[in-house]
């Protein structure tokens, strides 16, 4: 007991910096899919996929059938989507992270069934899925 009260200064940041390590992942809602269940979703359900990265990154490479619309401007153009209301809407960016965002966006503007690529589109290169130019 003499111990923890001695070293509470320490315990403390070693209580708050693997709090800040894990607060990411924690935060990180919705749900994800892997390359592998994304070819099912598409093939299956005919999900439609939104690539949220920038045009110079889409033209260089993308999931086939991919619809592009940048991150940032997502929300001002969710009406596009509009056909794929009661569809599975897949959104993918380069590693994952960005997607998140994307997905709560599209969530708050009505659609229900949004999934984030999990890994991204690096993920889907790693896996050997095609990709369209």
């Amino acid at each position: 007991m003499k111990f923890l009260i001695d070293q509470i200064f320490l315990i403390g940041i070693a209580v708050l910096s693997g709090g800040a390590l894990l607060w990411p992942v924690l935060t990180q809602r919705g749900k994800k899919a892997s390359p592998q269940e994304v070819t099912l979703l598409i093939n299956r359900t005919k999900a439609a996929i939104v690539d949220v990265r920038d045009a110079a990154a889409f033209t260089a490479g993308h999931l086939p059938d991919a619809k592009n619309i940048p991150s940032g401007e997502l929300a001002n153009r969710t009406g596009e989507l509009e056909k794929f209301k009661n569809r599975t809407i897949v959104v993918v960016c380069q590693q994952g992270s960005r997607a998140f965002g994307a997905a709560k966006t599209l969530e708050k503007a009505g659609y229900e069934n949004v999934v984030v690529l999990e890994g991204g589109q690096a993920a889907w290169e790693t896996a050997g899925l095609p990709l369209a130019k």
